[in-house]
């Protein structure tokens, strides 16, 4: 089903088909709230008051969403702005990765177009439950961490009400407790970065969320050269090297946010950070095909 502009798909394992369609009509309830709470696409969405009102006044909203908001700004913190939720200030017109376009825009303009992504100009009243983005035309948005956010509270939602084995896949970024009626830890495929329906690996997961960020989907060829969808939000420029981080965490929310840092970062830099936090750990694929994963990773081909 769409939900979030993504395909979710949910799995419960049960005796009763009935009683199993009732527990994933819970969890879909619950993804559409949160829907309606983060869009960017309704004006009275809290994300929206926020961004209406940006070098304005702080706008009062949900302990719900100043909760995420903080939570993004530690990720901010630990990725060092890799991680940036105000990137929705990105001069769009910059970017729109189809065939029209045939080069990259200069250096300054890059830059100029990002001058606007900072999550230290994003502040929190926790007393009057207010947030404030300081400067004209900033934007918020939780393209890098709602559906990872919607996938986690769908899986207590369902848990909450009894369900004891399943899984919320949310395109490709999926949270997973217990295990498959067989027994066995569920069997997650990593997608090989060039050939959609191909797996490159195999891994067994219970109680675990994975991500995957890819430039598989969407990027560009110019030269002779794939520039990834994604922008690294110091430059303006895309990211290149890397072709697909996937993140596997305790925390769905975590997996989600931490897979685009990983690719802005580098394959060096980035693995080094996640081998420093706990339960988490990471697998890339470079331009080349390479696998690369932190020290606790096991694979199955």
């Amino acid at each position: 089903m769409k939900l979030m502009g993504n395909h979710f798909e949910i799995t419960v394992v049960a005796d009763s088909a009935d009683w199993a369609n009732e527990m994933i009509d819970l969890g879909v309830t619950e993804i559409k709230r949160i829907e309606k709470l983060l869009t960017t696409y309704s004006n009275d969405s809290e994300t929206n008051l926020i961004n209406n009102n940006a070098g304005v006044a702080p706008v009062k909203v949900s302990a719900e969403i100043i909760a995420l908001i903080q939570r993004s700004l530690r990720i901010s913190n630990v990725t060092q702005g890799a991680f940036d939720i105000s990137y929705g200030s990105v001069d769009k017109s910059l970017w729109n990765f189809d065939t029209t376009m045939t080069s990259l825009p200069s250096r300054e303009e890059a830059k100029k177009s990002v001058r606007l992504i900072n999550y230290k100009n994003i502040e929190i009243d926790n007393e009057a439950s207010t947030v404030y983005l300081k400067q004209k035309g900033m934007r918020i948005g939780f393209g890098g961490i709602g559906k990872g956010y919607a996938a986690e509270k769908a899986k207590h939602i369902m848990q909450s009400a009894g369900v004891q084995s399943g899984v919320v896949n949310a395109s490709g970024d999926l949270t997973t407790w217990g295990n498959m009626p067989n027994g066995e830890k569920w069997t997650i495929g990593i997608v090989h970065p060039e050939l959609a329906n191909n797996v490159f690996s195999y891994i067994n997961v219970s109680g675990l969320s994975v991500a995957t960020s890819g430039n598989y989907e969407k990027y560009i060829m110019i030269d002779g050269k794939k520039y990834s969808h994604t922008i690294n939000p110091r430059t303006g420029l895309p990211v290149t090297g890397i072709k697909s981080v996937t993140i596997v965490s305790t925390n769905a929310e975590i997996a989600d946010a931490m897979a685009t840092p990983v690719m802005i970062m580098g394959i060096e830099a980035g693995l080094d950070m996640i081998n420093q936090i706990n339960d988490i750990e990471a697998i890339v694929i470079d331009d080349q095909n390479k696998l690369y994963a932190t020290k606790n990773i096991k694979l199955t081909k």
